[in-house]
């Protein structure tokens, strides 16, 4: 029997990791000939190390270097960022995303200094990367790990931290064949993970530089809730009715909410819909399934949309500010295999939560379920039912509001706590 090292097996990891990044990069390459997200990751990494080397060429400051995989991750951080650059102003912050959907939206950035897309992993590539920015801090969020960027980072004794993590024991780093997954996790100098369980599965393949923080999403989100600014245009199209808010909604979402509100006949109940999705063919095919509808950006001259019974939302960075004109928040993404989108922008303001059944990947929906303030379903008729007992039942509606805010100020302060691991070990300078 031929044994090997846990070098030899790490290094084969290694090469079959390397295997994969060439095959990825030229599927990319393939596929970008007619998908647009594809296309988008291509162009964005043409000459990318040296547009960066060319941004960074002057900097005489000390760079963070702050890396999300899209755009949710990036709200997960934004906490995070904030903080710092409030209370570190001198140092300049680097922000990277591997997902044009997460750039795109976020490339304008005022509060970080550099946004770039991450180049593509390799050993070359993360030597010259880091040569080129110097940062003396690393903050992954959540997961998107990079093996040769934390091996030279490893190796170069640049203080690293991954925030916001949380583990579940069907993951590779937990299987006889997720040693490499395991090796990235080590490089960090201290992990951050959202709840106890995690911590207790990585101590139990020998990781103890870990400790829990919670969610930043929770202090993202009471951020957002606290510098709430009204929408005029919001308040004209609701008046006196109650309206549903839905957001990030898919079309099977938005198939069950015709069927629901149909059903419900309630000529004083408004719907919003903010779709995932905002290119034309979705929004006609929005307004075909609800005839009497008008979009936002038609809602001028005042007056407009007095007969809409449905508003849809024909644009980006809206969403959390329209839950707060919730009577209930619906929450899209249920029927999808990612599951539901973010529960806790609409939780924050006190509304009941009404989303799919694809909801179990999320602790924060799980334990919203369980106590009352939201509700899963996976009818039409079940979600008439729920849409019907919120609104005729003071008490039911009650308890769900006080439980979903309760909830999220209860589990705020994650933020804090990353901070104070940073300022008790100073690794930073003001």
């Amino acid at each position: 029997m031929i044994a090997f090292t846990f070098v030899q097996i790490t290094n084969l990891a290694v090469f079959v990791y390397n295997i994969f990044l060439f095959l990825y990069r030229s599927a990319i390459v393939v596929a970008s000939l007619w998908n647009k997200k594809a296309a988008k990751w291509q162009r964005g990494r043409v000459n990318l190390l040296e547009k960066i080397r060319v941004a960074v060429v002057d900097n005489q400051s000390e760079i963070i270097w702050i890396h999300c995989s899209s755009l949710g991750e990036f709200e997960q951080g934004r906490p995070l960022i904030e903080t710092l650059k409030a209370r570190y102003p001198m140092p300049k912050i680097f922000l990277s995303f591997f997902s044009p959907s997460g750039y795109d939206v976020r490339k304008n950035y005022p509060l970080v200094d550099y946004v770039f897309y991450l180049p593509l992993d390799s050993k070359k590539n993360a030597a010259r990367f880091l040569d080129t920015v110097r940062p003396v801090l690393i903050v992954f969020v959540k997961y998107d790990l990079w093996y040769h960027y934390l091996a030279q980072a490893n190796e170069r004794k640049i203080q690293s931290l991954l925030i916001s993590a949380v583990f579940r024991k069907n993951q590779p780093v937990f299987k006889w064949y997720g040693g490499l997954q395991k090796k990235m996790i080590t490089f960090f100098t201290h992990v951050f993970v959202q709840n106890v369980d995690s911590k207790k599965l990585l101590r139990q393949v020998g990781i103890s530089n870990c400790s829990v923080s919670g969610d930043t999403r929770f202090d993202a989100v009471v951020a957002v809730a606290e510098k709430f600014e009204p929408i005029p245009l919001i308040e004209q199209f609701i008046a006196t009715s109650r309206t549903i808010v839905a957001g990030s909604s898919w079309w099977a979402d938005e198939q069950m909410l015709e069927a629901a509100l149909a059903k419900l006949n309630n000529a004083d109940v408004k719907l919003i819909l903010a779709p995932h999705e905002i290119h034309e063919p979705r929004l006609n095919q929005i307004e075909k399934l609800f005839p009497y509808s008008i979009r936002i950006s038609q809602l001028n001259p005042p007056g407009n949309g007095r007969s809409a019974k449905v508003l849809i939302i024909d644009n980006i960075g809206m969403l959390s500010r329209l839950y707060k004109y919730a009577h209930i928040a619906y929450v899209g993404g249920g029927f999808t295999p990612d599951g539901v989108h973010n529960v806790l922008e609409a939780a924050v303001y006190g509304k009941p939560v009404v989303f799919g059944r694809n909801y179990k990947k999320y602790k924060e929906a799980i334990d919203l379920v369980e106590s009352g303030g939201a509700k899963s379903f996976t009818t039409a008729e079940e979600l008439h039912r729920t849409f019907r007992a919120l609104l005729s039942d003071d008490g039911i509606y009650g308890h769900a509001c006080r439980v979903t805010k309760d909830y999220v100020f209860r589990n705020k302060g994650a933020t804090e706590k990353i901070l104070s691991y940073i300022e008790e070990n100073r690794l930073l300078t003001r």
